[in-house]
């Protein structure tokens, strides 16, 4: 909306200073033309906002306005600042929206409190783009278009059409009542149910998405926790789903996990290692990941997967074993 923006405007200038209509428009997502239009109303509305010129020139606010906004703390604006620096709002397509609200939230603090909110929400680092082996997490893209209209969906309670790209099949289109949105590892699901059964849908797989103006058929009350549970829980009780019993240096614990479906039990080992039950989405899987894991882990049982893993292991070293 014109008036959040208009806000919007205006705080970026009170935090940052003269800036660029070029720099305004690109944090506002919006031309520059837009922007132009926008001063001029806020000009017109009283706001001292004016224009210099020159190769380094830009707008401002004349020195010393402020809108008063009260009510947060110091501690409780670290908090909101450091949770708004997770990654959980470019799953749910809410980048520009937290971007807005975190302006708003520096601009409530008192005078005292604002550079030092800020400058300490900056010491602290909420789930980084890579870990510490390099390894890149990777966000699953979902069209902004589709992900507002589940988004609102969801929030209306409305019924929802998505051309959905299930694994292995055509695209279809079919009709759902959602029911929440969940993230995991940066992957966004659609809970909901079709014709009354329980779907769970991948949202980077949902093609197009349509918000249909009929109710969605669900309870008042959701405990989003409680279905995610039970869902996974179902999720690995069925198919071809493999569970095994192994050690593996502390070290690697992450790399396993990573690879695997879920962990049943964990205990520490007499030897400083760790004993975990994981579960694998099949016999190839579980093959797979413990072998990229080379020495740093061992598999108790299933006794198959031991003795496919030591044919494995002769075959290479016989292969590198003669002078080539």
């Amino acid at each position: 909306m014109r008036a959040d923006r208009l806000v919007s405007l205006v705080l970026l200038l009170r935090q940052r200073g003269r800036l660029t209509a070029d720099t305004l428009a690109r944090e506002l997502e919006v031309s520059t033309r837009t922007v132009l239009r926008d001063i001029e109303a806020l000009s017109a509305a009283g706001v001292p906002v004016y224009a210099e010129r020159g190769r380094h020139g830009g707008f401002a606010l004349s020195p010393g306005f402020r809108t008063e906004l009260t009510g947060l703390n110091h501690d409780e604006a670290l908090a909101l600042l450091t949770a708004g620096s997770g990654r959980g709002e470019q799953v749910f397509g809410l980048g520009s929206a937290l971007a807005s609200a975190m302006r708003k939230v520096v601009d409530a603090l008192p005078e005292s409190h604002r550079a030092s909110a800020s400058d300490a929400a900056q010491r602290f680092l909420v789930d980084p783009e890579t870990d510490l082996l390099s390894r890149r997490t990777v966000t699953e893209e979902v069209p902004r278009t589709t992900m507002v209209e589940v988004r609102r969906a969801v929030l209306a309670g409305h019924k929802l059409r998505i051309h959905y790209a299930a694994t292995g099949q055509a695209p279809q289109w079919r009709t759902v009542d959602p029911i929440g949105l969940v993230t995991v590892r940066d992957r966004a699901y659609l809970l909901a149910t079709r014709a009354g059964a329980d779907r769970t849908y991948r949202l980077s797989r949902v093609l197009a998405a349509e918000e249909l103006p009929e109710a969605a058929q669900r309870p008042n009350q959701v405990d989003l926790d409680r279905i995610w549970r039970d869902r996974s829980a179902r999720f690995l009780s069925v198919g071809d789903h493999i569970t095994v019993l192994l050690r593996v240096n502390p070290a690697r614990r992450e790399e396993l996990l990573d690879t695997a479906l879920a962990v049943r039990a964990e205990e520490p080992a007499p030897d400083g290692w760790l004993r975990l039950e994981v579960t694998f989405q099949d016999f190839r899987h579980a093959e797979w990941a413990l072998w990229q894991l080379g020495t740093d882990a061992e598999a108790l049982t299933p006794q198959s997967l031991r003795t496919r893993l030591r044919d494995r292991a002769s075959e290479v070293a016989a292969r590198y074993g003669a002078s080539p």
